[in-house]
C-alpha cells in the first residue's frame, strides 16, 4: 500500500525516517502554539509518524487530544532537505507497558540508551522517563525544499486526497489534569538573556490559516525592547499571530509576533517554565531524587485518571531494536540536538 512517503523524492522520505530530532508544534486550548523538539519513529507501516511524550508531563497529549491539528519540522544539514509537515494527531496512552516496549526499541541505539555504552541496569531504574504517551501524526499537506538557503523561494508540496482518513485518539482520560511539580520560571528577560548567550538555535511558530501550527528556523535571534527581532527565511506559512520562540525546547517565550518581509519581531508576554529533564539532560536518566519523586507522582496521578492503570515495568534485558531504530543509528547527522530533545 502507498503511502506519503511514496509521493516525496528519496532524498526527502529518507530525511524524515532518519532524523533524530523533530520539532512538533501543538495548540493551547487559548489558540497559542507550543514547539517541543521530540525524537520521532516512523510506525511499521508508515503510515505514520510516531513520537512521545512522558506521562510525567502529559500537557502535548491535552493539547493534541483536544485540537489534532498539529506541525513538524524536519531538518539536516545546511545542504539536506527542510520538510515542513501539517498533520493530524492521535493519543494512545491506554497500554503503557506496549509504549515503554516499544519507545525503549526505537532508542535502544542512541547514545544515551545503547547497552553498548551505557549499563542497561541504570537505564531500567528509568520508569519516570520511559512511562510514555504515543503521539502519531498521519501527515496532511507536506511542503520541502532542497536546502535551508532554498527555504527563501517557495517550497514543492504534496496533499493528501480529500476523505483521507486519519486516526483517532484514545478516550480522555477521566479528571482534571495534575500539575506540573516543578517551579514557574524567572522573569523572561533573564532567561532571554541565557538563550541568546548560550547561541542556541531558535524556531518561531505561529498557527497558519488552516488552523497547523507550523514552526520555521530562525537564521538569527537579536534581542529587543520587547522581546526578539528574528532572521527568518524569504517563504514563510503565517504573517502575524499568537506565536512561541523556542530554543531547542529548553527556554520558550510566548507573545504575539509581526512578520515584515523576513524579518518578525515577538512581543514577548512571557516565558514558560524550563522542564527539569530538558535543561540538564544527564538528569534524563539520573535526576536529582526530588526531581524524580515528583515525576513518579504525577506519573501515579495520571495512571488514576485512566481508571488505575498500572505502572509499567522496564524489561529485565535490552530489547532489540526496530528497523527504524537500526535505520537512524546509521545516519551521522541522526543525534544532533539531542540535549534539546524533550521526547
Amino acid at each position: 500500500m502507498m503511502t506519503y512517503l511514496d509521493h516525496l523524492p528519496d532524498n526527502v522520505a529518507h530525511l524524515i525516517r532518519t532524523r533524530f530530532i523533530a520539532e512538533f508544534a501543538s495548540v493551547t486550548r487559548a489558540g497559542v502554539p507550543i514547539d517541543t523538539p521530540l525524537v520521532p519513529f516512523t510506525s511499521q507501516d508508515l503510515e505514520t509518524i510516531d513520537s512521545a511524550t512522558g506521562l510525567a508531563y502529559p500537557a502535548k497529549a491535552e493539547r493534541v487530544r483536544r485540537n489534532p491539528k498539529v506541525g513538524m519540522l524536519f531538518e539536516g544539514t545546511a545542504e539536506e532537505p527542510v520538510v515542513m509537515i501539517s498533520g493530524y494527531a492521535s493519543v494512545r496512552d491506554r497500554d503503557f507497558q506496549a509504549n515503554l516496549e516499544r519507545y525503549l526499541s526505537e532508542q535502544i541505539l542512541t547514545a544515551m540508551l545503547n547497552p553498548e555504552t551505557t549499563d542497561y541496569a541504570l537505564t531500567r531504574e528509568a520508569i519516570h522517563y520511559f512511562t510514555r504517551i504515543i503521539l502519531c501524526v498521519k501527515p496532511s499537506h507536506l511542503r520541502w525544499w532542497d536546502s535551508r538557503a532554498a527555504t527563501d523561494g517557495p517550497p514543492r508540496e504534496w496533499r493528501a486526497p480529500v476523505g483521507t482518513a486519519y486516526p483517532q485518539s484514545d478516550p480522555a482520560p477521566t479528571g482534571a489534569p495534575s500539575k506540573a511539580p516543578w517551579a514557574g520560571p524567572p522573569p523572561w528577560r533573564d532567561i532571554a538573556a541565557s538563550a541568546l548567550a548560550r547561541g542556541a538555535t531558535g524556531h518561531l511558530t505561529l498557527v497558519d490559516a488552516e488552523g497547523f501550527p507550523l514552526p520555521v528556523r530562525a537564521r538569527a535571534v537579536h534581542a529587543h525592547d520587547e522581546g526578539f527581532r528574528l532572521d527568518l527565511p524569504g517563504w514563510l506559512p503565517w504573517s502575524a499571530g499568537k506565536a512561541t520562540l523556542s530554543f531547542e525546547g529548553i527556554e520558550t517565550f510566548i507573545g504575539e509576533a509581526e512578520v515584515t518581509g523576513s524579518e518578525a519581531i515577538l512581543r514577548v508576554e512571557r516565558a514558560l517554565p524550563v522542564h527539569p529533564l530538558m535543561a540538564d539532560p544527564s538528569e534524563i536518566l539520573h535526576p536529582r531524587p526530588e526531581t524524580k519523586a515528583g515525576l513518579l507522582a504525577r506519573i501515579r496521578e495520571e495512571l488514576d485518571r485512566r481508571g488505575g492503570l498500572p505502572l509499567p515495568a522496564m524489561p529485565a534485558e535490552a530489547p532489540q531494536p526496530t528497523a527504524g531504530a537500526i535505520l537512524r543509528a546509521g545516519n551521522a547527522f541522526a543525534f544532533e540536538g539531542f540535549a534539546g530533545a524533550e521526547g
